[in-house]
């Protein structure tokens, strides 16, 4: 199954206190829900453990990361996959782009993900809404992380 996503996030904090958060696994981690490990495994790479509950379904993922297309303070594409054992894989990529919006910056996302086994047969529509709804919190989270509240656009 194929999912495509895509937002916008007012972020109240300049374009490079923004690149920093993206780029440090500790504040990743700490906005990412259910991750229990993110650690940097190589220059643009990092092994993650993230917990999910879609439906009555609950899984660990287990996977890799890896960021192209990388330009400095601007953008770069998140690629990733993780097995769940029984309940399947995850597998997709993103691209993250930043601007500045007065003094703050402008976020802008879009992704395209692939879900297979047990957790792709609980639905689209069930796996679109945790999937928005995980992405907002990150943004929340990230968000206070970075001492201002959210702004969804």
């Amino acid at each position: 199954m194929s999912m495509d996503f895509d937002g916008e996030h007012k972020i109240e904090a300049t374009r490079a206190e923004v690149w920093r958060a993206l780029n440090d696994p500790v504040v990743l981690a700490g906005c990412i829900p259910g991750c229990e490990k993110l650690e940097q495994t190589g220059t643009t790479t990092y092994a993650a453990t993230v917990a999910v509950r879609v439906g009555s379904l609950a899984a660990r993922f287990s996977g890799h990361l890896t960021l192209e297309d990388v330009v400095e303070a601007e953008a770069y594409t998140l690629k990733g996959q993780g097995q769940g054992g029984v309940a399947g894989f995850v597998g997709g990529s993103a691209r993250v782009s930043l601007a500045d919006d007065g003094g703050g910056t402008l976020l802008r996302w879009k992704a395209v993900g692939q879900i297979g086994g047990r957790l792709a047969s609980v639905g689209g529509r069930l796996l679109h809404g945790v999937a928005s709804k995980s992405a907002a919190e990150f943004f929340s989270r990230l968000n206070d992380r970075l001492g201002s509240k959210p702004d969804c656009i």
